[in-house]
């Protein structure tokens, strides 16, 4: 298999989604437990991205088969089809990818406690049946409410037990205050997930696929996506009033105006070959400018 297939089959470009939230709660983790567990978090690394892969090569996986529409989607669109890949090929690298994940995965649960199986588990099963079943969740409007506070939230706050698991304390404050960190990263890849479903409604009911854009139409789904936008920055200054991280997040605000370009392209179009990307492009500089800001107050106060 061709590097830019398999890169393609993996959807490495929207791997800024698992990539910014891990860099985000190793930051939260030092900024206020000053506290890190090196191998640790790299095992963790390697098996969230492991999984990530699967996952999304899962997503195809299921969605050649399942396609309704045959001649289009599933021979033009779909990268298997598009490609000639050899399903046997595809599914033995997927399952490949999951086994070492999940190995991977109970080291960690051995070394820094159950709450890693728990949590661990949880991702593992929102990512199998995100898109398996008779009933997938992204073919249902549930896909935003599952992807964002999986990824989002759920990496965050593996990340931060994992560096902190011999002082972390599981109530509502320490909860909450990954939560309110991790809040701009979710909302924005939800927030992917519904500029995705919004493109490509009219494709998706065509394969009997009834999105929450299916439910709310386009013009609403536009509206929850500025919503969620302005609600993302919204808790990054919050996070900063609250003192769960460094004025230096403040800083992310510079990027405002890139986020509001790419809000009223947007608005104006929803095109998946032209206006997709606004949404990606929203997740990598809102994520990475919080990430990056918050890495900056660490580095210089060493």
């Amino acid at each position: 298999m061709p590097i830019p297939v398999f890169l393609e089959l993996v959807e490495i470009k929207a791997k800024t989604a698992s990539v910014l939230p891990f860099i985000l709660g190793a930051c939260y983790s030092w900024y206020n437990f000053h506290s890190l567990h090196p191998l640790l978090l790299l095992a963790f690394f390697i098996a969230m991205f492991l999984f990530n892969m699967s996952v999304d090569i899962l997503d195809n996986y299921n969605d050649y088969h399942h396609a309704v529409d045959e001649k289009n989607y599933k021979q033009n669109t779909n990268i298997i089809g598009r490609e000639h890949l050899s399903l046997k090929l595809v599914f033995g690298l997927m399952t490949s990818m999951i086994l070492l994940a999940t190995l991977i995965g109970l080291y960690l649960s051995y070394a820094a406690g159950w709450p890693v199986l728990v949590l661990g588990v949880f991702c593992y099963l929102v990512g199998i049946f995100y898109s398996s079943g008779p009933r997938p969740l992204s073919s249902l409007p549930l896909g935003e409410l599952f992807s964002g506070p999986t990824m989002g939230f759920m990496i965050t706050l593996i990340c931060v037990y994992i560096n902190t698991y011999q002082d972390f304390t599981w109530n509502w404050s320490t909860v909450l205050g990954v939560f309110l960190i991790s809040l701009p990263d979710t909302l924005w890849i939800s927030n992917l997930m519904l500029a995705n479903n919004t493109c490509d409604l009219d494709e998706d009911e065509k394969n009997q696929r009834y999105t929450l854009s299916h439910y709310l139409g386009k013009e609403n789904s536009v509206r929850l996506f500025v919503i969620m936008n302005v609600m993302a920055v919204l808790a990054l200054v919050l996070a900063v009033v609250v003192k769960i991280a460094p004025w230096t997040v403040l800083l992310s605000l510079l990027v405002l105006p890139v986020i509001y370009k790419n809000v009223r392209k947007f608005q104006e179009k929803q095109v998946k070959k032209e206006t997709f990307s606004c949404a990606v492009k929203i997740l990598a500089i809102g994520s990475a400018a919080q990430a990056l800001s918050y890495l900056v107050y660490i580095i210089f106060t060493l």
